[in-house]
């Protein structure tokens, strides 16, 4: 059975929902971190450090999925 069709779709599906996943994280980390700054604007330092890594954690989901597509993509 050739799975060179199936993976491909695998593949667009891993970095589809990993875009998806990401956006919505970012948007909710970037979301609360305004708020808390509206709230005390003399944590602003701390917040947008915090919301750094956090940004930089939610982006690491996407790039696996990208690593994924080429797993899968290589495998068909």
């Amino acid at each position: 059975m050739d799975l060179g069709p199936m993976a491909l779709i695998a593949a667009a599906i891993a970095v589809g929902l990993g875009a998806l996943g990401a956006g919505i994280g970012n948007g909710l980390i970037i979301s609360k971190t305004v708020e808390g700054i509206a709230r005390q604007p003399e944590a602003k330092s701390t917040l947008q450090t915090t919301m750094f890594i956090g940004v930089g954690l939610v982006e690491a989901l996407p790039i696996i999925g990208v690593v994924l597509a080429f797993i899968f993509y290589a495998a068909a």
